[in-house]
Parts: structure tokens; C-alpha cells; sequence
């Protein structure tokens, strides 16, 4: 799997390539990661590359020419390592919100080229020639994409084969299916008791299915109270039981097929 980061801060990837899980990964060859500064695909003698945007206003707008000379030499170092053309993706508040489904499709691939935006904006012809997909983390507005594709690369890279010490750890992650879609459940460790508090008795019990029940019982109860709308998705999607309607009934949580409850 493979990253093209089009960026003029390109010093600021070293933290996903040499730290953590994905810098573990990025070691063991899971993953590459390779950047282009479009101010190297400049003509001037200051590298320029905003200026003005036509109609007035504040701020300066990113040129076309550098981020097409950029893609256009990352798409050609893709072709010479056997690859095909990569989904050029815009950090962009413009974008589709980026979720665990989008992570999951993006590491089942072989990578994506990602455009880091700055200042006001990026010139319009470069989106409608180059862009093939827009990706948002939410409905904020940060000083450039950098930090929003850090976190488009960490979540996917961590989903590698390969990538965590335990590969069932993903699978326990918030908003992945094999928890319904659902917010995963409180997590505890040691000591046994913290300063009064103690461990809940069910995770001291060593009984797997009373523990599987706490968890999915937790799992539901967190989803209801703080992201009720993962709860419409995993009704919707068939993936709540009996059992977890009758305990989200008993939580008087609501029902949105039956507006009464």
C-alpha cells in the first residue's frame, strides 16, 4: 500500500512514518509513503505558488500548475512501481466525511494520493481535472490538510494485515461491524481497585459469556447516550438482536421503528 502526499510542509508526515504503529508498519514494509512539494514543480525564482483570487476577497488561492505537475510526477512514480492510476483524494470540508467504512476501503487498496490544501483555497481547474475524490473529517476548518490526512493514513495503515501486534484488536474498534457498528465498551487494567474504584465484577468473573455480555450490554448503553445515530445505522443494517433491543427498551432508549417508544 502506497501514499502519495502532495504537500508543502512535508516534514510533518515523519510522525505516521517513524512513530507508533504505523511507523512499525512503515518499517516492516506494510506500507510506503512518499510526499511532493509542489513549490519543486515551480518556474520562479520565489517558487510560487498562490496568489490572488480573481473577484478580490482575503486570502491567496493555491495555482493549478504546481499541484498537476505534482500529481502528474507521483501517478508516474506509481506507473514505474507497477501500479495503477491512484484516486486523487482533496482534504477539502467540501468532502465526504471519512469514517471506519472509508479507512477499511482504503487499506483494501493500493493507496490513494492525497492533496494537502492551504491558504484560501485551491484554483477550481485543478479540482475538476485532477480531483477524483473529496474527504472531510468533520464540520471544521483547520489550517491545511495535513492534519486531516495524518488521520486518514493512520486510520487505514492500522487496519494493514500485519500492522497491530494483535490483529483481532481492530476488530474491537468503535464502529467497526463486528461490534455492530456501535461504540466499543469501557476498558479497564490494573490494579484491581483505584483509589476506591474497583474493576466491574463481571470482567472478574472469567465467565466468556457473561463478560461477552457485559461488553455488547456497555457497547449499547454508551451508543444510546452519546451517538444514538449508530444506532438507527445498525437497526437499519439488521445487525442488532433481540437481546439488544430488550436491553435498550429497558434503557428507555428509543426505537425509531416505533416513534411511540
Amino acid at each position: 500500500m502506497r501514499f502519495d502526499v502532495v504537500t508543502l510542509f512535508p516534514d510533518m508526515f515523519g510522525t505516521v512514518r517513524d512513530l507508533g504503529i504505523t511507523g512499525r508498519a512503515h518499517a516492516q514494509g506494510l506500507w510506503a509513503l512518499h510526499t511532493w512539494n509542489p513549490r519543486d514543480y515551480t518556474h520562479d525564482v520565489h517558487r510560487t505558488v498562490d496568489d490572488r483570487p480573481y473577484g478580490g476577497g482575503p486570502g491567496m488561492v493555491m495555482l493549478a500548475a504546481p499541484l498537476e505537475a505534482a500529481v502528474a510526477a507521483a501517478q508516474a512514480a506509481r506507473a514505474a512501481q507497477g501500479l495503477a492510476p491512484a484516486p486523487v483524494a482533496l482534504l477539502s470540508p467540501a468532502g465526504r466525511r471519512y469514517d471506519q467504512q472509508g479507512a477499511q476501503s482504503l487499506a483494501a487498496g493500493e493507496g490513494i494520493i492525497l492533496i494537502c490544501g492551504r491558504y484560501e483555497g485551491v484554483d477550481q481547474r485543478f479540482i475538476d481535472r485532477c480531483v477524483t475524490d473529496e474527504i472531510s473529517l468533520g464540520d471544521f476548518v483547520l489550517s491545511g490538510g495535513e492534519i486531516a490526512a495524518l488521520a486518514v493514513i493512520d486510520a487505514a495503515v492500522r487496519l494493514l494485515p500485519g500492522a497491530l501486534n494483535d490483529g483481532d484488536s481492530a476488530l474491537q474498534d468503535s464502529f467497526n461491524e463486528t461490534l455492530s457498528g456501535l461504540l466499543d465498551s469501557p476498558h479497564y487494567t490494573r490494579p484491581e481497585v483505584h483509589d476506591g474504584q474497583p474493576v466491574p465484577a463481571e470482567l472478574l468473573s472469567g465467565h466468556h459469556a457473561n463478560i461477552a455480555r457485559w461488553r455488547r450490554e456497555q457497547s449499547l448503553r454508551l451508543t444510546a447516550a452519546r451517538r444514538p445515530e449508530l444506532l438507527e445505522k445498525a437497526r437499519a443494517n439488521g445487525w442488532l438482536t433481540r437481546a439488544d433491543e430488550h436491553f435498550l427498551a429497558a434503557l428507555g432508549a428509543p426505537d425509531d421503528r416505533n416513534p411511540k417508544s
